[in-house]
Formats: C-alpha cells, sequence, structure tokens
C-alpha cells in the first residue's frame, strides 16, 4: 500500500532515473503507481500515435523535437517496499536547462507586453478569444522532496487529479488539475469544458458569474460539441455549474458520450486538444499566435497527462496547477483566457491565484 511514508522512495527511484507516475483520480483514496524499470519510454510525433496504445502519458502543450509525447510502458505495478540507494545509482536527474529566476517587476513587465499584443487581434475581431500564461521560477530549499510535496497535494486537494510523473527526458512534473481531457472506458466516455474562474467566497462556490466568465466557458462548450459532432457524436451534456479546485471556482459542463471505437483515442484527442481552455478561438490561429507571441515554451504545461487503455480505463487530465521540479528550483504555470473584455490587473491576479494551488503546498 502506498502512503505519505514512502515519499523517500519515490525521491530515491527519482535520483536513480527510473521512469514512473503516480496518480490519484479525484474524490478517490487511491494512489496509483506504474514504472519502466526496463528499456526507456516511446517518444512519439502526433497524438494520433496513441491509437491502441496503452501506458501513462505525458504530452505537451506544442509537440516538438525537445517535448516529444512521452510514454511510459510500465513493466512494474507496485511501488517497491524498499529500495537500495548506493553512491554509483545516484545519476543527474536535472539535466534539461531551466529559466532563471526573474525579478517580480521584470516578471510583470513581460506579462504586460504579452497582455497588449494578445488583446489587439480580440479587439480588432480577428479572434474571439486567446488563452495567455506565464511561468514564474523559484528558488527551492536542499531538503525539498517531490514524494512528500505530492502527498501534501493528495491531502489538501481532493476534487483534483493529482500526479507525480518523471522521465529523464521530461525531467519531474507534478500537479493537481480539475481538468479532464478524455476519461471512460468500453464505449462510455465523458469531456468538460471548464473554463471561467473566481476565488472561493467563505470556502463556498459563488452563485453569481459576470458575462465574460460566462462567454468563456461557453465558446470551451461550443467548441467541444463542433469537434464531437465531426465525428456524429451527440453528447449528453449537463452544467454549466460552479465547481472546486482547490482554493478556486470554475464553470464547468459535463459531456458524456458512447465511442463505437475505443483504438482510436488518438484520433478524438487529436480533435479535443489543445481545447480553447488551454488555447483560443479560432484554435489553429491561436494555436499559431501563442507560439510566436507568449514569450516562452510551455513545455508540458497545457498538454495533457495520464493513463490511456483502450482495453480498460483511460484517466486523461489536462496539465494545469502544475510545476516543473529542477535542482536548485522550480517552475510554476498559469495562465488565462483573455476576451476582448479583458482587464489587465484581473487577469494577472487570476494567474497569481492559479499558482497559489501549487504554491500554497510548498510554502
Amino acid at each position: 500500500m502506498i502512503t505519505k511514508d514512502s515519499y523517500h522512495i519515490i525521491d530515491t527511484l527519482i535520483r536513480q532515473g527510473r521512469s514512473f507516475a503516480l496518480w490519484r483520480i479525484p474524490g478517490n483514496e487511491t494512489i496509483h503507481f506504474r514504472m519502466q524499470s526496463y528499456g526507456t519510454p516511446d517518444l512519439l510525433g502526433s497524438y494520433t500515435e496513441l491509437n491502441g496504445r496503452s501506458g501513462f502519458v505525458i504530452a505537451p502543450f506544442h509537440i516538438s523535437d525537445k517535448h516529444p509525447i512521452v510514454l511510459i510502458q510500465p513493466d512494474c505495478m507496485d511501488l517497491p517496499e524498499d529500495i537500495l540507494e548506493t553512491p554509483q545509482d545516484n545519476i543527474e536527474v536535472f539535466q534539461q536547462a531551466y529559466p532563471e529566476i526573474v525579478s517580480y517587476e521584470n516578471e510583470k513587465a513581460h506579462y504586460t507586453a504579452c497582455f497588449h499584443a494578445f488583446q489587439q487581434p480580440l479587439l480588432r475581431g480577428i479572434q474571439d478569444k486567446l488563452v495567455l500564461s506565464r511561468a514564474k521560477t523559484n528558488p527551492k530549499s536542499a531538503s525539498f522532496s517531490p514524494g512528500k510535496v505530492f502527498f501534501q497535494a493528495c491531502e489538501r486537494y481532493i476534487y483534483s487529479y493529482v500526479y507525480l510523473c518523471y522521465t529523464p527526458l521530461t525531467g519531474i512534473w507534478m500537479g493537481g488539475t480539475p481538468e479532464i481531457l478524455l476519461a471512460g472506458e468500453g464505449n462510455q466516455w465523458q469531456t468538460v469544458a471548464l473554463a471561467g474562474t473566481q476565488r472561493l467566497k467563505n470556502g463556498k462556490l459563488p452563485h453569481a458569474w459576470d458575462q465574460k466568465n460566462w462567454q468563456e466557458q461557453q465558446l470551451v462548450a461550443t467548441y467541444i460539441r463542433r469537434q464531437l459532432g465531426t465525428l456524429g457524436i451527440v453528447p449528453k451534456e449537463k452544467g454549466p455549474y460552479s465547481a472546486r479546485a482547490g482554493e478556486l471556482a470554475h464553470l464547468k459542463s459535463d459531456f458524456r458520450f458512447t465511442l463505437p471505437d475505443n483504438q482510436k483515442l488518438g484520433d478524438l484527442i487529436n480533435l479535443l486538444h489543445p481545447t480553447p481552455a488551454v488555447c483560443g478561438l479560432p484554435k489553429e490561429d491561436a494555436y499559431q499566435f501563442i507560439l510566436q507571441h507568449e514569450g516562452y515554451d510551455r513545455s508540458y504545461y497545457s498538454g495533457f497527462i495520464g493513463w490511456i487503455s483502450p482495453s480498460g480505463h483511460t484517466d486523461l487530465y489536462v496539465n494545469l496547477r502544475c510545476m516543473n521540479i529542477h535542482a536548485n528550483t522550480y517552475t510554476l504555470f498559469a495562465g488565462g483566457g483573455l476576451l476582448a473584455s479583458s482587464k489587465l490587473e484581473e487577469e494577472w491576479n487570476e494567474t497569481e491565484d492559479k499558482m497559489n494551488t501549487m504554491r500554497n503546498i510548498l510554502e
């Protein structure tokens, strides 16, 4: 059984360079573990290459040689009860270049410039929505334990998908995300439209939402209906309703549908990802605009992570409220949907609130 006392084993597996993933489904106490102890994970260049494949997948926002889709094919299903660690076992697990620590003033200035650049196509009506994100790198203490932080996140965020994943290529990623990309088994599947953000009101869900948040959520919902419709799928829809994610609330709609051929999950993922919740509309134009004007590499933030299994149960989540852990630092990520009516300070504060999901368990 995996418990919070297992953190030292998890940290040792990282130091030994093992490719593995830990995750916990929202509302479920069971912690799942999968490790590939032989060979290396598969590297894929397109979402359709996931057709018929099983394993734990971590996919980037933008697929590239530097950031391919990584598929862990496990041969070990249980966390080792004990693991020996010797000096020669320790390898350099922080080979990736990582961002520099930037002052608050420079960070805010960069975000402000990006916000105004993103506003232009929105105000001119060229784009309906664009998602602007940012990354913040902070120093970490010498006693920082990825395993401990994972279990702290599990205890705090019971309504989120909490995961910890390490491979030599991706490095260490951890998060607590509220957004399903695709989940189900057999012919019963679901996805969600999650957009709009508010803080909780005295620890409770808000009852009122402004027009900007409603419009943002409806853009995502309309996109999902349209994309599923291209496959002849008419989903059963519930929502939108207020849903909790950490200390924040979002507007959420559930879409449930049948899938005649679950051997082609990659094709469906290719239709859905990236959704307007992390990209924008029109999708392809928004995607290219972000790559050209956001000013940094999102890497695996706003991609997706989780277990995929055409013959079993699949749980894939959008990689939000996450961090990338480096040798002496960690990087937090957050973004928000911009419309023509968006205001700079409100959007900046929203990214701060979202970063607090991970920041709160570290502090």
